[in-house]
């Protein structure tokens, strides 16, 4: 059985999506969410759904090797993140090669980088009048959005649609198509 574990920093809507879609799987199951927001929604989620979920801070994830070794332990086979702010560092990207994921919400390279996330990306889409945008899931490397891209998926975006209608699109094909992407690269490991 594959082993995901899950870093978020928010609502945690796609680890959700994640626990649920791998609930039953005979692949893979989600075994921990880790969170660098002691009171951000996804550790409410983790628990209602009964996987192990907790928080950490600033100095354990880049001053230290608590969160690695946390990792360590837990023997993830895929690091996903779902919504994590945080760059991550390279002890653990050098722990888990090409084993660490993320999900953006836009098609990169476009709208990528430092501070570019959630309603920043579809304000900026809408501002400069993109007619397409999207969702890329990348391998995660030292730099902000720019681990090789794995799978990307687009939707339109008219003259008309406002920031939060281009959130809402962004939303359904991340809850479609990430769990998907996830279940595939396990099943490449084999």
């Amino acid at each position: 059985m594959k082993r995901i574990v899950i870093f978020a920093s928010g609502g945690g809507s796609n680890a959700e999506n994640l626990i649920k879609f791998f609930h039953n799987s005979d692949n893979a199951s989600v075994i921990q969410v880790l969170c660098n927001n002691p009171h951000a929604k996804v550790l409410d989620r983790a628990k209602r759904l009964q996987v192990s979920a907790f928080s950490f801070n600033k100095i354990a994830f880049t001053k230290t090797n608590d969160v690695l070794n946390i990792l360590k332990a837990a023997k993830p086979d895929l690091i996903v993140l779902a919504g994590f702010l945080w760059k991550f560092p390279e002890n653990i990207l050098n722990a888990f090669p090409n084993r660490v994921i993320n999900v953006h919400p836009a098609l990169l390279p476009k709208f990528g980088g430092k501070g570019m996330y959630g309603m920043h990306v579809h304000e900026a889409v809408v501002k400069n009048k993109e007619t397409e945008t999207g969702i890329t899931i990348h391998y995660v490397n030292e730099h902000y959005d720019e681990g090789a891209i794995i799978f990307q998926a687009s939707c339109k975006v008219s003259p008309t649609d406002t920031p939060q209608d281009v959130a809402s699109k962004i939303h359904e094909l991340e809850m479609k198509h990430f769990p998907e992407v996830v279940e595939s690269l396990l099943l490449q490991q084999e």
